[in-house]
């Protein structure tokens, strides 16, 4: 019999606008409040956690210092539960995912927290890099992911008025959600300095319409088709799930969530560097003899609307299936966290409809994607 891995739990903050409600918290006061919640509805002692594994991009200043230590200390998780951190850049909480779910697999452990926390108000994407960074990046071919998402639009030929569309479905989707509250089982309310309780994903517009995204500018390319309306943006949250090997959850009365039935990263081209999804996709499919047929819905992150849109030229999925919650251009992308976010809303939404299968995947910076297969357990 195929070995398993059960998430039996997934929360998240919030998702908060760049200077927005959450920028007054800094990142590791925004993790110890998704872990300490992820203990607290999992009902856990969590002195059994065998690793805390976290996904974080810009690892310097207030998210330096091995932010997973020090956020699982403030969270009150015993000092014998290590915690470490990693950057895969935009997938960097997924790969926590995977990781965690390999240690499992491998026997090394069987209680495993796989997170991500970006506060992208309190520390600038970019502010890590070195002084010689364009330059090495130019010497490997790698432009600004901007550009990149200009060039996928002309490789598929995508015109302005198909991405400002997608992009206005984002806000839609992701409102629709919003006010029906099918968001309230994964998020958890963050509590703020002043007491108060802060609980709604900000950066959803509701009012945007198709004339207001087609009068804003092309930044990348001069008469180009990719604007601030159709790329994610810049956001702060946090993220968690826990992981445990079927005989753990069983010998604790846990009832599992979902079990994770695919875990796939890829390279891609550097330069067009988004399209990793496409590869990834048909992977992590073909590892589980699955096709998209079988997959009842996907979450692939909206980095740029473009991104998705070739995504679904390739793999000709129903646009129904994809994002029916909205994604990144609405919701937000708080890069280190927004893996385990999607994870997070993924599972939820699959078990609110009694769907069997979700796929996720996510394009990376300097060309590489990652995917994962879940199956409800409900």
């Amino acid at each position: 019999m195929e070995k398993e891995v059960y998430v039996v739990e997934a929360v998240r903050t919030p998702v908060g606008r760049r200077n927005g409600i959450l920028s007054v918290l800094p990142p590791d006061e925004l993790l110890n409040q998704v872990l300490q919640d992820l203990v607290k509805r999992s009902g856990i002692e969590p002195h059994i956690i065998e690793d805390i594994i976290v996904g974080c991009v810009t690892q310097t200043g207030e998210q330096g210092n091995n932010i997973a230590r020090i956020s699982a200390l403030l969270a009150e998780i015993p000092a014998t539960v290590p915690a470490t951190v990693l950057n895969r850049k935009c997938g960097s909480s997924q790969q926590a995912i995977h990781f965690a779910a390999q240690a499992i697999l491998a026997g090394d452990a069987d209680v495993v927290v796989a997170a991500g926390v970006e506060s992208m108000s309190r520390v600038p994407i970019g502010s890590d890099r070195a002084p010689n960074t364009e330059d090495l990046l130019s010497r490997c071919k790698i432009p600004h992911q901007g550009v990149a998402a200009e060039l996928i639009s002309e490789k598929w030929a995508l015109t302005r008025e198909q991405l400002d569309e997608f992009s206005l479905r984002s806000h839609q989707l992701a409102g629709n959600a919003s006010e029906k509250g099918y968001f309230k089982s994964e998020i958890i309310p963050v509590r703020l300095p002043d007491g108060t309780l802060f609980s709604k994903d900000e950066g959803i517009r509701h009012n945007t319409s198709l004339q207001k995204l087609s009068q804003l500018e092309t930044p990348f390319k001069e008469n180009g088709v990719v604007t601030a309306g159709s790329s994610s943006q810049i956001s702060d949250g946090a993220s968690a799930l826990l992981l445990m090997s079927p005989e753990k959850a069983k010998s604790l009365g846990i009832k599992p969530l979902a079990s994770i039935k695919a875990r796939v990263v890829v390279g891609s081209d550097q330069t067009l560097m988004l399209t990793g999804p496409i590869d990834a996709t048909s992977k992590a499919l073909n590892k589980t003899g699955l096709s998209l047929d079988n997959i009842n819905v996907v979450e692939i992150n909206e980095a740029f609307a473009s991104v998705v849109l070739a995504w679904n030229k390739e793999m000709e999925c129903k646009m129904s299936k994809v994002n029916p919650r909205g994604g990144a251009i609405a919701l937000g992308h708080p890069t280190g966290a927004s893996g385990a976010r999607i994870a997070t809303t993924l599972i939820h939404e699959m078990r609110q409809n009694g769907w069997k299968y979700g796929l996720q995947t996510m394009c990376i910076a300097h060309g590489m994607a990652t995917a994962t297969i879940y199956e409800n357990l409900n």
